[in-house]
């Protein structure tokens, strides 16, 4: 599970690249539940992982989280979120 949600948090975060371009802002929308679901599997990979081998899943955790507040942070510039 580590594996996948450092992956899937790397597609999330060129998507959030793509993202911050100004007529692409849209994206952030659909960018945010993707980054969720990133997330779920993270925290699933740290809850049944063993102690030491957590670290792909919390840099999982980690990167996707990182997603979602900087998504949230440019619909909040760009008046997607009132």
């Amino acid at each position: 599970m580590g594996l996948i949600s450092i992956v899937w948090g790397i597609v999330a975060l060129l998507w959030m690249v793509l993202a911050l371009v100004p007529l692409l802002g849209w994206g952030n929308w659909f960018l945010i539940p993707f980054a969720a679901v990133g997330a779920i599997i993270a925290a699933i990979g740290v809850l049944l992982s063993r102690a030491g081998h957590r670290g792909r899943a919390k840099a999982g955790l980690v990167l996707n989280g990182l997603v979602i507040v900087v998504a949230i942070v440019r619909l909040h510039l760009g008046g997607g979120v009132i």
